[in-house]
């Protein structure tokens, strides 16, 4: 035991007044004589004993209750166990990730409690202490030690991030940072998922790590893990579908959990699903057709008490256009020209054989070869170069088609056709994945085409379409990339396949399948790039992100494609309209990553073997706000007993009382 002001002590020299007191009686006696003072003298002897006794009782009471009295005044104090480091330099990390948002076992949120436990660190050391704040953001602020005023303000400021950090990561900035000797602070709940795979990653050993872990309650928490449209092509307003995979990470089954889906701010359907202990369980939605231009989509449910990812945000996104390149044998117009010529979804461009700029070849989702009797060398070649580089093509002859050129780039034997005569098609077999969600009804008296053979490649049974003699009318050849092969030319005298209501869906599919960019449904805030297919971007002016905030990122443009470098502690979850100049050319959506939402933890113990379990690394008991607050101060400020004093002087001071008034 130690005293905080020893120099009180002096004062235990008052002891010795109540002593002088006792000791020396000043009143004066006069002495009588009596005749017979046997039975007297007796008398007197039993009562100066007992009246002895009590002095010496109420002498002691008031010794002690002046020394105590002296003793509070000195503070005593039980020595701390720990030192703060010679320089007197404090890092204090505080992971402020969503997750920690759950309660503990108080019910104050993590990060709540995380903040009062660093001003109780602040409030405990000397006033000439200087402090640096970390947070999963790694702002600016952190890069410099700040007084205990500036530290208290800073730590008003800290709010929820969707940043998380793993253990490499905390380790390094806090490295990078140093001056020497330092006392580190790691407040965390120590996630499993996104603390990292920790294989015993020893601590620096200049530096003293206190690891304050909060504790939650067993949590069963349930997300989104995924989402994705059954044909992520789909144009023109073909039917389609989302699919959503809920994942439940408790140890309990949920029953009947409740999505809604939301587009544009409507409500456009509800699902609900059980989902087993650490497992998974899918639903889908079906999706309006007609949906043009960006379209905001939000999944939601109620899950509690961990709720900060509750809401999931996906973007659909039907302004990029599928770029169709034709190859035709003469200017005039053709009938692709007219099922592709509906702007909003198609980018058209059709070109003469004789006027073709191979170039273009590269920048086409579908390259349609149209009439063509020949094939020359160079086109083949380029043709061939597009193909191998996983390119589509559609492959429509000529009345007259060479097949020696075509037989050059398809690669497999080409006959010419023994049957020219005009025949009805097959009904389409609905089961053949190409037809997937193209038709509403499944109709056994639709009315189908008719159509002839100027070219054939034997029987295939897999084909798209076919006569009722099982011969092909139009099959799929994949070849890295995808050969869909016709038998005629679109002209009346081969077909009515053109004028057919088969054409247009079909048509439509070949195109979607071609397509070479398929823009994410979102993205998560813990990706560092992006990547934006923008067509026509023109000028200098960098694009912006306008959300909740609007945001600059570094950015550049690489041929049609712009690629964006996220600033994590500057975007939030939901939704961001890409911006260049005045006008909207994208949309974004973003979530949180899944590991923030597994709710396993590292308890203290686990992350200090982690770390090495070195003699310069210890734990505090993070349970409750009332528990750290007295561990920090028993730790470094020692055990104070003034306040004992104060009670023993004032019982001492109640027994002299009792004794005087109550012992005869």
């Amino acid at each position: 035991m130690s005293f905080l002001y020893p120099t009180f002590l002096w004062a235990l020299t008052a002891l010795s007044i109540p002593v002088i007191i006792h000791l020396f009686n000043f009143r004066k006696t006069t002495r009588i004589y009596f005749s017979n003072t046997r039975f007297l003298k007796q008398v007197k002897e039993a009562t100066t004993a007992k009246r002895r006794i009590k002095h010496y009782l109420i002498l002691l009471a008031r010794l002690l209750a002046l020394a105590f009295l002296v003793f509070a005044f000195a503070q005593p104090v039980i020595p701390a166990r720990e030192q703060l480091a010679g320089n007197k330099n404090l890092v204090l990390y505080v992971d402020n990730s969503l997750s920690m948002s759950a309660q503990l076992p108080d019910k104050t949120k993590g990060l709540d409690a995380a903040l009062q436990f660093c001003r109780d660190i602040v409030q405990t050391f000397p006033a000439d202490t200087r402090y640096k704040l970390i947070t999963n953001d790694f702002a600016p602020f952190s890069n410099s030690y700040k007084t205990k005023t500036e530290i208290l303000d800073l730590l008003t400021e800290v709010r929820l991030s969707p940043v998380s950090r793993s253990m490499a990561e905390i380790k390094e900035r806090i490295h990078l940072t140093a001056q020497g000797e330092q006392e580190v602070f790691w407040i965390s709940d120590f996630q499993k998922s996104t603390l990292g795979q920790v294989t015993h990653q020893p601590a620096d050993s200049l530096s003293r790590w206190h690891l304050v872990p909060l504790k939650y309650n067993e949590l069963a928490n349930v997300f989104i893990d995924s989402a994705y449209l059954e044909n992520p092509f789909a144009a023109g307003g073909e039917k389609n579908a989302l699919h959503v995979t809920v994942r439940n990470d408790g140890k309990r089954e949920i029953d009947q959990l409740s999505l809604k889906l939301t587009i544009n701010g409507i409500q456009s359907g509800t699902a609900s699903l059980t989902i087993p202990p650490g497992g998974v369980s899918e639903t889908g939605f079906d999706l309006t057709t007609g949906l043009n231009g960006f379209n905001k989509g939000q999944i939601s449910f109620n899950d509690f008490p961990v709720s900060f990812d509750n809401e999931f945000f996906f973007a659909l996104n039907f302004t990029h256009k599928i770029k169709v390149v034709e190859v035709k044998s003469a200017a005039q117009a053709t009938p692709i020209e007219k099922v592709f010529g509906n702007k909003q979804v198609f980018d058209f461009q059709g070109y003469p054989v004789n006027n073709f700029n191979y170039s273009h070849l590269t920048e086409a989702d579908l390259v349609v070869v149209n009439g063509l009797n020949a094939l020359d060398a160079s086109f083949t070649l380029a043709l061939r170069s597009y193909l191998n580089n996983f390119g589509t093509v559609l492959i429509i002859p000529g009345d007259k088609p060479d097949l020696i050129s075509y037989q050059a780039f398809l690669q497999l034997p080409v006959t010419g056709a023994t049957e020219t005569k005009s025949s009805p098609l097959d009904r389409p077999d609905f089961n053949n994945p190409f037809f997937e969600n193209v038709f509403e009804e499944k109709s056994l008296s639709l009315a189908m085409p008719t159509g002839s053979q100027t070219i054939s490649w034997g029987a295939d049974r897999s084909a798209i379409l076919k006569f009722k003699s099982d011969q092909p009318f139009l099959s799929i050849i994949n070849q890295k990339g995808k050969i869909y092969l016709m038998s005629c030319p679109l002209e009346k005298e081969f077909t009515d396949f053109h004028n057919n209501a088969l054409f247009v869906p079909v048509m439509y599919r070949i195109a979607a399948s071609g397509k070479k960019e398929d823009a994410p449904l979102y993205y998560t805030l813990n990706q560092n790039f992006i990547e934006l297919q923008i067509d026509s971007l023109a000028g200098e002016e960098p694009v912006r992100l306008v959300g909740d905030q609007e945001v600059v990122p570094s950015q550049r443009k690489v041929g049609g494609k712009l690629f964006l470098d996220l600033p994590k502690f500057s975007i939030n979850k939901g939704f961001y309209n890409v911006v260049a100049h005045r006008d909207t050319v994208g949309l974004l959506a973003f979530n949180i990553g899944k590991k923030e939402s597994l709710m396993d933890q590292y308890t203290g113990a686990e992350v200090k073997k982690l770390m090495g379990d070195k003699e310069n690394i210890s734990l505090f008991d993070g349970s409750s706000t009332d528990t750290f607050s007295n561990e920090i101060k028993a730790r470094y400020l020692g055990k104070p007993l003034w306040k004992y004093a104060i009670v023993l002087a004032l019982f001492f001071l109640l027994a002299e009382i009792l004794l005087i008034r109550f012992l005869k």
